[in-house]
């Protein structure tokens, strides 16, 4: 009798040892690099169910035992993330064993801090960008309403120097990286978000819902508003905006991502108008008027002599600063983007462009229908290299794929 009642709690027992051993194996996955070579790629997994409430993880590559930083981020389904740590050659694939680790060893060598007017993110202590969650006044008090909030500026190469621009003083309406439309429509009223001296539309900081550091990535996420300065009764909230910035551990050249979701803030929608310019922009330095410093490199191997309003995957802002230094910024837009590829607009003269795709026509942001776009920045303190950025197009058109092995 005594045996016989023994004997579940000895199956329980073992059953929870099973799973014990298990845990502590944790998943075999193989990461697969595809049909191009990767270097350097943030990878990223989806994590399943059963470890979605972990705090934290280990990573060790199988071949040769090496602890590998990974890190959990808060996206719309919790997932891991690391940085390839060596090359994969094109057709290979390696395997790494991830646990479940409340107690993460590594480093939090990229760190988002707040000043109490702007975020800036540092890699290994070198600033990479800033975020103005503050208002920033104009320079001259004559044009008051060239202030702005909810923007990324001053951002940074590598070695220091910052390779963006804020009031310059012949378009003091573009600021650093900002996402602007510039011909709408609002319950009947012409709105202008982009140019600023025509005061009838604004867009600025609202709130900001997460900041984190961390061994691979370290950001942001933040809500931005549109507004109305016509309308009836006051300001009025036409589009509510999240922005996700994500910079990750890369010190030699600084990578970072940038997503955008706006939405109609009410039941009325936004009409995007048919227009030559307007959307996410960036504003490069201001040396860059000089035409014989600065130019634009599409994937396309087009410039601003025969690039305005191509489509192409990505393209480089780039150009000699402090003497004969040359730098870059390459701006990669994902093929799930509305329009995609969009147009850009490379402006004939002016250190800008823009990725537009109302040049191809109008459309409507509503409160169902959301304006969903992804970036990725590459910044470079030398002249583009195309092939470096056909690569990192592959990883964001077509990333690695990770997948979890069953054990044998």
């Amino acid at each position: 009798m005594r045996l016989q009642h023994s004997l579940p709690f000895v199956i329980i027992c073992l059953l929870f040892l099973n799973a014990q051993v298990k845990a502590a194996d944790g998943l075999l996955l193989e990461l697969q690099a595809g049909e191009v070579d990767r270097t350097e790629t943030p990878i990223y997994l989806t994590l399943p169910k059963a470890l979605r409430s972990a705090k934290g993880f280990s990573l060790t590559c199988e071949a040769t035992g090496q602890e590998v930083p990974v890190q959990k981020v808060a996206d719309t389904h919790p997932r891991i993330v690391w940085m390839l740590e060596k090359p994969l050659k094109a057709g290979q694939s390696r395997r790494y064993r991830l646990r479940a680790n409340d107690q993460p060893e590594f480093k939090h060598n990229v760190t988002c801090t707040d000043n109490g007017r702007q975020f800036v993110v540092s890699v290994a202590e070198k600033p990479v960008l800033t975020y103005n969650h503050a208002v920033v006044e104009s320079n001259d008090p004559k044009t008051p309403y060239y202030a702005r909030s909810g923007y990324l500026h001053p951002v940074f190469a590598p070695d220091g120097t910052v390779v963006t621009d804020d009031f310059a003083p012949d378009h003091p309406h573009q600021h650093g990286i900002m996402f602007a439309w510039t011909n709408t429509t609002f319950e009947g009223r012409k709105l202008n978000f982009w140019d600023q001296k025509a005061q009838t539309g604004r867009v600025e900081h609202a709130a900001v819902k997460d900041r984190y550091d961390g061994p691979v990535c370290g950001g942001f996420r933040v809500e931005l508003r549109h507004l109305d300065l016509t309308a009836p009764g006051g300001p009025k909230p036409v589009l509510d905006e999240t922005w996700n910035v994500r910079v990750y551990n890369r010190s030699d050249r600084f990578l970072f991502d940038l997503e955008s979701i706006q939405r109609a803030a009410g039941e009325s929608p936004l009409q995007v108008n048919k227009y030559h310019y307007g959307g996410m922009a960036i504003r490069g330095h201001r040396d860059w008027l000089d035409l014989e410093k600065g130019d634009f490199l599409t994937s396309e191997g087009k410039t601003r002599q025969n690039g305005n309003h191509s489509r192409p995957n990505w393209v480089s802002i780039h150009g000699r600063l402090k003497g004969a230094d040359d730098y870059s910024v390459t701006i990669f837009s994902d093929p799930r983007n509305f329009r995609a590829p969009q147009p850009v607009r490379l402006h004939p003269n002016k250190p800008y462009f823009v990725f537009a795709p109302l040049v191809l026509g109008p459309f409507e942001i509503g409160a169902t229908q959301p304006y969903l776009s992804r970036y990725r920045y590459l910044i470079e303190a030398q002249t583009p290299n195309a092939n470096l950025n056909q690569q990192v197009w592959s990883d964001v058109a077509d990333p690695p794929k990770v997948l979890i092995l069953p054990e044998s």
